[in-house]
């Protein structure tokens, strides 16, 4: 969100303008109901674009008028203002989620929460967030209860550079406002550009990046320059054109979506309807939405906009996490957090906000005192964080119960408690990972689409089997390599990281939902035709039964097992193939929630009806049936008839939200060898009674 964007129209204005507060309540009412999931602003993300170009229109013009009649500005003073502006609401609610985390978040999401606090106090949140590879727009893993500060950070940036530019410029131009517009409208090209090639190719990047965010800010600065010539539209001109921009933000807001390609071009609609909005209101027409954008309810919501910004986010989040991700909040609850959100705003915009912009004393300091006292307060919750960190670090992830191995059954029973011998740690589940991830074999999201692979095994008379499909074939790397390694088979290993086997079109799921994956088709092909040429012994065959697909949504069970069928009468007959079946998804890292019932693991059990659909189930056995191949229902060692427990004996089932730790896959080396067996004949595999 844009932080000067919910500021009032600061003190040098010639003119306050209302509509603009009103613009910032349609702003903040899209972006908070859609973070609470209201089903009716699907496109409600788009506020903070909004408040960009706002925020570029205040600055931008409160720049001009200090810069325009002299050339020069108070640098020192600009950005005192700036801080505080900003900072004491920011520090309040960074502080505040802390101490709430602690206390309600489970203790394995702490460390990331004290991490998250840190980069947002050192103003580099939306940095993190895009190194991390965030996807704002379709999350599977636990938002940061920080996250929200990703656009805090865009703009803090922003003032570092726009001030700096503008007087550089105009100084070079010799106060030639044509030139420095001119300059304006390239920035604000090249960064669209950008922006535009940066959404298709690395999506987090072009989402949280300043780079490809500038043009935003610069759309509001080019209305503010053409503004502080006093060259305002025909008033019945600027109606029209005010109407038109609101009409622009409106369509946006509702008809968008999380599948739209976002930012890219998509974002110029609300972005070009708010500076027509901006420009078209400057005309004062009783014709135009000013009238309805200067009503004191939007006004109001308007002037708290930045601190119900600030506090909505950590009121959805932080209850979430208590109650459980495996447990989504009803929209009705999550619409309530959002309503209680509104009087603490206004508590924190009353009694922060104001008092400390407002203040005589404060204002009339050197602007060295207050920047200092930014840096000083950045510091306190950096240290702040940094003992939030060691208190996750510390914080039991155990019981003192020390459980023995389960023995490999069907229908397992649940471990009732975190044991002590917890096999991969919480800590280290999500690194327990299968070899084939760390040694170059798994083709990820970006690689090309060559028919890759990697020969495992110690013995070279034992018969190839070969391994093939997306991450959920990986994640049988464990169980086939233990095999490999006793000299049972010879392991080639087939895998792309989001690219089912199957014949199914998939979206690029490292990219907005819209984009087809390119390099599927062509590295399914060429595997199919690696097999073809010199076919293994044996081909075992697994997939993610739930990647979007292109045309929206998931698989349905009939187009699963279509699709399946497809791909198992491509494969060579000389070869015994397996099916082995999917396997249950958590939708979200059961470790996390374990960390919050240690004496209770059974509270975060599968329900196996929600986490292995039974459709599916049945899809694939049909497919393999048609196809007269086996199918290996693995499902039946990981659930019982109800439940599908998180743990077994000692071992961690789950490393993430959807994939099962290598630790508990190698576990299951049994099962698939004797399903090899009987494919191959005990002599083949080598095998003793």
């Amino acid at each position: 969100m844009s932080t000067s964007a919910s500021a009032a129209t600061p003190a040098h204005s010639t003119r306050w303008r209302p509509d603009i507060q009103g613009l910032r309540a349609i702003a903040i009412a899209s972006v908070v109901l859609y973070h609470a999931n209201v089903p009716w602003v699907p496109g409600g993300f788009v506020g903070v674009d909004i408040f960009f170009v706002v925020s570029g229109f205040l600055i931008t013009s409160q720049l001009l008028r200090e810069v325009l009649p002299t050339g020069r500005l108070a640098f020192g003073r600009f950005y005192a203002r700036r801080a505080r502006r900003i900072l004491p609401a920011s520090f309040l609610v960074i502080l505040g989620t802390l101490l709430a985390a602690v206390l309600l978040v489970p203790p394995a999401q702490l460390r990331t929460v004290a991490v998250d606090a840190m980069a947002t106090a050192l103003y580099f949140p939306n940095v993190l967030f895009a190194v991390r590879g965030t996807n704002y727009l379709n999350q599977t893993a636990a938002p940061s209860l920080y996250e929200h500060f990703w656009s805090l950070g865009v703009e803090e940036q922003f003032y570092l550079v726009w001030p700096l530019l503008i007087v550089v410029v105009y100084f070079l131009a010799r106060r030639r406002r044509l030139v420095l517009g001119l300059v304006l409208a390239i920035v604000a090209a090249l960064s669209l550009a950008a922006g535009i090639r940066a959404t298709m190719t690395d999506e987090p990047m072009a989402f949280f990046m300043l780079p490809f965010r500038a043009w935003e800010f610069a759309a509001g600065g080019l209305v503010a320059l053409v503004l502080s010539g006093h060259r305002k539209l025909p008033r019945e001109v600027g109606a029209l054109v005010a109407w038109a921009g609101l009409g622009a933000v409106a369509a946006a807001i509702f008809l968008y979506s999380s599948s739209t390609e976002f930012p890219g071009y998509s974002a110029a609609l609300p972005v070009i309807g708010t500076a027509f909005v901006i420009l078209g209101g400057a005309s004062a027409s009783g014709w135009g939405p000013a009238g309805l954008l200067s009503l004191r309810p939007m006004v109001f919501i308007g002037e708290i906009s930045y601190s119900l910004y600030l506090v909505h986010w950590p009121l959805l989040t932080i209850a979430q996490a208590h109650v459980g991700l495996a447990n989504p909040l009803p929209v009705s609850d999550q619409v309530l957090l959002v309503l209680i959100g509104v009087p603490i705003a206004w508590l924190i915009y009353r009694f922060v906000e104001n008092p400390v912009r407002r203040s005589h004393k404060l204002s009339g300091a050197k602007p060295r005192t207050t920047l200092a006292g930014a840096l000083a307060g950045s510091a306190v919750l950096v240290l702040v964080a940094t003992g939030g960190a060691a208190y996750a670090a510390n914080a039991p992830v155990t019981t003192n119960v020390v459980l023995v191995s389960a023995a490999l059954t069907k229908n397992p029973k649940p471990s009732t408690v975190v044991p002590k011998n917890l096999t991969p740690s919480l800590a280290k589940a999500s690194r327990d990972v299968p070899l084939v991830y760390n040694d170059g074999c798994h083709l990820g999201f970006g690689q090309p689409a060559i028919a890759k692979h990697c020969s495992f095994g110690a013995s070279r008379r034992a018969p190839e089997v070969a391994l093939f499909g997306d991450s959920h074939a990986a994640q049988w790397f464990p169980a086939l390599d233990a095999l490999a390694e006793a000299g049972r088979i010879r392991l080639v290993s087939y895998t792309k990281s989001g690219c089912p086997s199957v014949e199914i079109g998939v979206l690029f799921t490292s990219t907005p939902d819209n984009v087809p994956y390119p390099t599927c088709p062509v590295w399914r092909s060429r595997v199919i035709a690696a097999l073809r040429s010199a076919p293994p012994a044996a081909i075992v065959v697994s997939n993610d039964p739930e990647l979007p697909v292109e045309g929206g949504g998931f698989p349905s069970s009939a187009a699963w097992q279509k699709a399946s069928k497809a791909l198992l009468k491509k494969l060579p007959r000389r070869s015994k193939i397996v099916l082995i079946g999917a396997t249950p998804l958590p939708g979200t890292a059961p470790s996390t929630c374990l960390s919050a019932h240690l004496a209770n693991a059974a509270a975060c059990d599968l329900k196996r009806a929600r986490a292995l659909p039974p459709a599916l189930q049945r899809a694939e056995q049909r497919a393999a049936k048609s196809a007269k191949d086996h199918y290996l229902d693995v499902a039946e060692y990981m659930c019982n008839n109800t439940t599908c427990p998180a743990v077994i004996g000692h071992d961690l089932v789950y490393r993430d939200g959807s994939h099962l730790t290598a630790t508990y896959a190698k576990s299951l080396a049994p099962v698939i060898k004797d399903e090899l067996t009987q494919l191959l004949g005990r002599s083949a595999l080598r095998l003793r009674s």
